[in-house]
């Protein structure tokens, strides 16, 4: 690449070098010091090109990429335009074996187990729509998964017939083994695929995955995991977690360019797999056949290695510890006042930084949209058949005083009702 495209301009930016720097000045410190290190934090922030005259705490969504990552981007884009049927397919997008490389190494699999998609809503649509199952086959998840994985199952349920049970478990739970529990309950002689979120997009409760495709390989059952929230919000490994199938979005947590995502599928169980779209009997077996989508920019998955490198350098236990303490700073304040009721656990393996917060009597839809108008602060309304509350998802680039005056506005309005 650097031979052929010698043309493509060099990336003249300091934000990978600061971060990388900080790196090495932490030192032996542990994570939980760095996360309260207010001056490292604010290194972080300035690697970002943001609208600071708002508050973002809404990054569960879609998460800004930092400078270094959108420039990546920006000159695989010029240079793909240079002479694209040569200087993309041809230079730029053979590189997607790198970046293919360095997200397998992260994730903790064989490179030809991972998949570069556009977005977990893809990776896990893959799964949903290519294994092979009955009329009158079972798939249980529960009623808290994400809304277009349950009409993806719903769909093959109104094709094929088969069905879908969803089970329900409060908010927030009494353990992970209840979790675990409520599914080993539900599964019949029919059951043949449990499909469960990871950390949910609601309350972002963390599930006990490893027990759970346990108990459920004991019963030959497979177990397809929706990890959208989860990779690079905190740190885990796919044999940590012992799944067969895993899909996620990087946009989110890693700060990958926008449409960006990946799906793990363990090798064994590739070929058994028909992908999304059509791919030749010559790739049944190879996981590249997921990727057969036909013309797309190479610049969008070739800056997913900036990203990596940025997440790297801050330190995956860094960043969690980080994002713990942005959660419990509003969430400890917050639950001291009457009528409010915080959904998401403190047990840092239930939770990390994507929360949610409930107010008895209070329209989230109206919290919300007062918080936006009066005070240009962005976070989530929820809205669920058993739960109404308010998500909070700060980031890396957050400030305390972000997440204070988040705080501050939530008590006024608490204490003294949403203006007529």
């Amino acid at each position: 690449m650097l031979a052929a495209g010698a043309g493509i301009p060099a990336l003249k930016n300091d934000g990978l070098d600061r971060i990388l720097g900080l790196a090495r000045q932490a030192g032996g410190r542990t994570p939980a010091d760095i996360g309260t290190d207010e001056d490292f934090w604010l290194e972080v922030q300035q690697a970002f090109t943001l609208d600071r005259t708002l508050i973002n705490l809404n990054n569960g969504g879609v998460s800004p990429s930092p400078r270094v990552v959108q420039d990546a981007m920006r000159r695989y884009l010029e240079y793909s335009n240079t002479a694209p049927a040569y200087t993309m397919w041809q230079i730029l997008e053979p590189e997607i074996e790198g970046v293919r490389q360095r997200l397998a190494a992260s994730f903790g699999c064989d490179p030809e187990e991972m998949g570069i998609t556009r977005n977990a809503s893809e990776s896990l649509e893959i799964v949903q729509l290519g294994i092979r199952l009955e009329r009158g086959d079972e798939v249980l998840t529960t009623n808290q998964d994400y809304p277009r994985m349950l009409t993806t199952w719903r769909q093959r349920e109104r094709r094929e017939g088969i069905v879908v049970k969803e089970i329900s478990f409060p908010v927030p739970p009494p353990s992970q083994d209840d979790l675990a529990d409520r599914i080993e309950r539900a599964i019949t002689p029919r059951t043949k695929v449990i499909h469960v979120c990871h950390i949910t997009n609601l309350t972002g409760q963390i599930f006990p995955i490893r027990k759970i495709v346990q108990l459920a390989r004991a019963r030959g059952i497979e177990v397809i995991v929706d990890g959208a929230h989860a990779y690079a919000h905190f740190p885990f490994t796919r044999d940590q977690l012992a799944c067969d199938y895993y899909g996620t979005s990087l946009h989110k947590w890693l700060l990958a360019p926008h449409g960006t995502g990946f799906l793990y599928v363990r090798k064994a169980k590739i070929e058994t797999i028909w992908p999304l779209m059509a791919a030749p009997p010559d790739m049944n077996g190879n996981i590249r056949k997921f990727e057969e989508i036909g013309t797309h920019p190479a610049a969008n998955h070739n800056a997913i290695a900036e990203a990596l490198t940025f997440h790297e350098g801050i330190g995956a236990e860094r960043k969690a510890a980080r994002l713990r303490l942005l959660f419990q700073r509003w969430a400890k304040r917050l639950e001291r006042l009457p009528r409010v009721k915080i959904l998401t656990p403190y047990d840092p393996a239930q939770s990390c930084g994507l929360a949610s917060v409930a107010v008895e009597g209070m329209d989230p839809n109206k919290l919300v949209a007062y918080l936006w108008d009066k005070h240009r602060i962005i976070v989530t309304p929820i809205v669920h058949k058993e739960f109404s509350c308010v998500r909070v998802t700060p980031n890396v680039y957050t400030t305390v005083a972000e997440i204070d005056r988040f705080g501050d506005v939530m008590e006024d309005v608490i204490r003294k009702g949403l203006p007529a």
